[in-house]
Formats: C-alpha cells, structure tokens, sequence
C-alpha cells in the first residue's frame, strides 16, 4: 500500500485518504478516485490529493472486514454488509454473548491495521444487538494477515456466539423468622418474579416456610418433585456458612452445592448447588432490589444453558464490582431519552447498547406508467415474474422493515402481483399528480419515525427489478448519521441512482415535497450528510419506461 501526495494526472484509481471539498459537495475519505472525481477535483482547484493506492498482496478494507466478520460470526450471530473498513456483527436472538477471549485477542496481536473489539463476555444482549465490531484501520492489511485471522476465527467455530436463554418455569422458596414482615416476603417475590420475566422464563410454584432446615428440605423436595427448575431460595437471613439452614437443607435433600460465595459486589453472599439436573440457587439479600447483582450473573448463564463450576464463579470478580460508582450507572436508573448515535455510528437504545440500524423501505408503485402505453410497465413480465414483484421481492431480501407499497394506477392488480408478500399496502388516491404525493403517502404510512425506533428509510421505486437485497443492505451498513451519513445514495461509474436511504430526521421535511421530482432536493441542501456508495452496477440507473427498455433488459440477461 502507497500512502502518498498524487498529483491529478496519476490519481485514477487511488483512494482518497481525507474528505475534499468540491462546488458539488464533499468528496469523502474512502472514496476511490475515478474519472468523475478527478473532473469535480479539476474544478474545485484542486492540483493535488493525499490517497492511497493499493499494491500487490494488499486486501482493500471492506473486503478485509467483511471477510473476518464472516468468519468471527459464531451461532445465532449475523454479519452486516462492510463500510469504511467496518463490518458490525448482530445477535440473531436474546440471550448471552459469549466469546472465545484467547482467540480474539490472538487476532487483535496478528496486524496493528486489523481489529475487532467486542460486549463484554456473557453480556445479555437482545435480538438486533451489536455485539462487535471488525475495523480495518488502515484502507488495506496484506493478504496473509487476513487469512491468519480468518484460520484462527473458523479455527475456534466463531469469535462470538449467542447462548439463547431456554424458557423455564422457576420454583422459589421463602423462609421467614418471627420478625419477618409480610411486605418484605411479598418485595422479594416480586423481584424474583420480574427477574425470570426479563430472562423469558415464568415462575411457577411459590412456598413459603420457615426458616429452618426441615422445612427448607420438604420444600425443595417438593419443588423438584412438580418440575420446577432452577429452585431459588431466598432466605430470611443471609447465607453465611456450608453449614447454614439453606446449604443444610439441600445437602439433606440429596443435593450438592458448587459453590457458596461469589466474588461479586452486590451478591457475595449467594449459594450454587445442584439436586439432580436440577438448579438450586440461594439467592443473596441484595436479590430483592432490581438493581444489577451476582444473582443476575448466575441466573442468566443457567438459563442459557451454560455450564457454572467453581473456578467460573471465581472468574467473575474481574469487572465484578457492581456498585454504583460514576463508572458504571444501573440501566434502569437512566432516563427515558430517544435513541442517540453510538461512537460506531449505531443507534442506542435507552440502557445504551447499540442495535444495527431501524430502516423501513418506501417502494413507490403508484404510478400511471405512460411512457409504457397502455399497460403498466409494473405487471410487465420479466423472466417469468413481473417486474413489481421482483422489486419488492428484493426490498424483503434486506434487512428493511417494515416494507411498504404505494399503490394508485391499477392498484387491484398491483396487489394481486404482490399476493402472499410480507408488505403493507398504502393507497395514494392522488398519483396522477406526480411522485412526490405518493412519496408523502408512504411516509405518512410509516410508524411515527423516531419515536416509533425508527431510525431512517429507504425510498425504492417499483420498476427497477435489478436492484438486490445486497445492494440495500450496503446502504444501509453506510447509515451512520453521528458520522455525517445521514442520507445514502448509490453511486457507480460517478453517477447517482436509486434506491436512496433517508435518516428519520428527514421526513418530516419530506412531507413538504411537490410534483414529480422526488426528494431530490433534501439531497441537495443537505450534501454534507450525503455519503455515495459506489455499488458496482448499474442496477441502480435500470428502470422499465418503455416497451424498448424492457427489451434491452431481457436481451441483457
């Protein structure tokens, strides 16, 4: 890789290394230098860039991103389209992120250009959550560090992988002394119960005894003998000894403790055991609040199926102060604000963990198609299928959702193309008036942007049946608007096409569009935020106007 000053006349080819400001906009970093740009650079004044130009055994940075995320992607975990030299990785379902730690910080060691940083081990996470992120630091790595990487990643069977939480159907018990009050037993009841709710499991069975190891012992055996699993125990007076009521109790029902203790602050006082198959946890005082605790460390990995002996509990003293210090404020303590940009460009949500991007799609297929003659060019065949079907098809393949079809020009037969879809339908009753009223049409159909979690949408028109699922997915892995990427265009060959990804923050403005021109202008006036994708295809230039164009394109394979 040559890192250097090019003069204009040798800059075909070379990737830009810092943003340049042109009359028609920035040209960001990243971006590689082609025939267009060097006329824009020409006019702009520019004699010379700072670029980048790939040599021989060097792997450029998405291609190098997507390839370790592929294979740093374990069970239940999904990789997303790369961008500037990133590649995020998603959790396909709740549960535990868990990470083979050696192995991700053998590649981290492999090449100072190549990196992927993670959630932090056994984090429960949410379906749609980020868990990493593979960054390219430099705009290529030699080849023979990304097979290192991808060897060691396949090697382990994944960087990250999810331990989905298994559904289950708790017991507990309560002890109480004289002294105990009715409020209190009912408080940690309710926790418990709110706990297992969370986690997606129930709780079934509830007794109350007294604090006692006769009564503990009955009550466990009970407890196993209806199905219940885990078995949480909640006493009336902390655990303190192997010897102690509820350790006792167990140990007399035939059970085996793993380990009494933990290395957590709040929840040092909590007991692991086992009776049978069966889990039997005691549950630590600080259990009735619904703060963070060792009890939520040891309650989540059992319900995700993951294996807890001694030396695992042990481990959890690193990051094991729980305290409310400034460092580390409790999820449920912050307030309730809309989702902000992470420092990878990803929404947060309110407990601040990224989630991939909310994208919607528009697909506009209301329109009166004259150019075609007197049938719509939508129903139009195309290789056994008609081409708004193909359309829509490829909006479902990405990740965009919800989908929405704007129908007004034979809208019964639009529909009934469309049979059997995932979508919605939004009839726009004004379509001989021209785009952008069924623009507004499917706008107004969408949830109620950010506040609904939307994050953006995609506007796609109905007859460009070349575009792909991957093609949109690529857009929406360039969202970043913390980054100034908050509108997404397609580009190849220097030139711009469709379909185009707007940030939530743009609808409403959109709302105020007129005629036949789209929202070019939104475009226009805010260039900063726009980011091209250069997609490699004219897919995004292929629309069937006409009977002729329809032609090309079945002759065009």
């Amino acid at each position: 890789m040559k890192f250097a000053r090019f003069p204009l006349a040798e800059a075909l080819g070379v990737i830009l290394a810092h943003s340049v400001a042109t009359p028609n906009g920035a040209l960001k970093k990243g971006r590689t230098v082609g025939a267009a740009e060097i006329a824009r650079l020409q006019a702009a004044g520019v004699t010379e860039i700072v670029a980048v130009k790939l040599e021989a055994g060097d792997v450029g940075e998405d291609v190098a991103a997507a390839r370790i995320a592929r294979a740093a992607a374990g069970a239940f975990v999904r990789d997303a389209a790369a961008f500037t030299g990133r590649a995020n990785l998603f959790a396909d379902t709740a549960g535990l992120a868990v990470l083979d730690e050696a192995a991700i910080a053998a590649l981290n060691a492999i090449d100072e250009g190549l990196t992927i940083a993670t959630v932090a081990p056994f984090e429960r996470v949410t379906s749609g959550q980020m868990l990493a992120t593979v960054k390219i630091i430099t705009f290529s790595v030699p080849e023979g560090a990304v097979a290192r990487a991808e060897d060691l990643a396949r090697a382990a069977g994944g960087l990250v992988r999810i331990a989905p939480l298994a559904k289950k159907t708790a017991g507990l018990i309560l002890t109480r002394l004289p002294a105990t009050k009715a409020n209190v037993l009912a408080k940690r009841k309710a926790a418990i119960e709110s706990r297992l709710h969370a986690l997606g499991s129930e709780l079934g069975a509830s007794e109350t005894v007294d604090h006692g190891e006769a009564a503990v012992k009955a009550a466990i055996e009970r407890l196993a003998a209806s199905g219940a699993d885990p078995i949480i125990v909640f006493a009336a007076s902390a655990i303190v000894d192997r010897g102690d009521v509820i350790p006792a109790a167990l140990v007399q029902a035939g059970g085996t403790i793993i380990r009494l203790g933990m290395p957590v602050d709040p929840g040092n006082l909590m007991m692991l055991g086992t009776l049978g198959a069966r889990d039997v946890i005691g549950a630590p005082s600080c259990a009735a609040s619904p703060k963070l605790n060792g009890f939520d460390w040891i309650l989540e990995r059992r319900l995700a199926g993951l294996p807890i002996m001694t030396q695992d509990v042990a481990a959890m003293g690193i990051g094991g102060l729980l305290k409310e210090i400034p460092s580390r404020p409790q999820p449920r303590d912050q307030p309730r604000n809309q989702p902000e940009q992470g420092d990878a460009g990803m929404p947060e949500s309110e407990d601040g963990a990224r989630h991939a991007p909310r994208i919607a799609a528009l697909v506009l297929a209301a329109g009166r198609s004259t150019r075609f003659g007197p049938e719509n060019k939508l129903l139009a065949d195309l290789d056994g299928k008609m081409i708004v079907r193909r359309t829509v098809e490829a909006v479902l393949a990405s990740d965009a959702r919800p989908v929405i079809v704007v129908t007004g020009h034979m809208a019964a037969a639009v529909k009934a193309a469309l049979a059997k879809l995932e979508i919605t339908f939004v009839h726009n009753p004004d379509f001989a008036a021209g785009l952008s009223t069924s623009l507004k049409a499917g706008i107004q159909a969408l949830p109620s942007g950010l506040a609904a979690g939307l994050d953006g949408c995609v506007v796609a028109l109905g007859d460009m049946p070349r575009i792909s699922g991957a093609h949109i997915d690529r857009l929406i892995s360039a969202f970043a608007p913390k980054e100034g990427r908050s509108i997404v265009v397609p580009v190849h060959g220097g030139k711009r096409g469709n379909p185009v990804l707007f940030a939530a923050a743009y609808l409403t403005e959109m709302l105020e569009v007129a005629g036949d021109t789209g929202a070019r202008h939104i475009i226009g006036h805010y260039a900063d935020e726009v980011v091209e994708v250069d997609l490699g295809t004219d897919a995004i230039f292929i629309d069937v106007d006409t009977p002729e164009a329809l032609a090309r394109l079945k002759n065009s394979g």
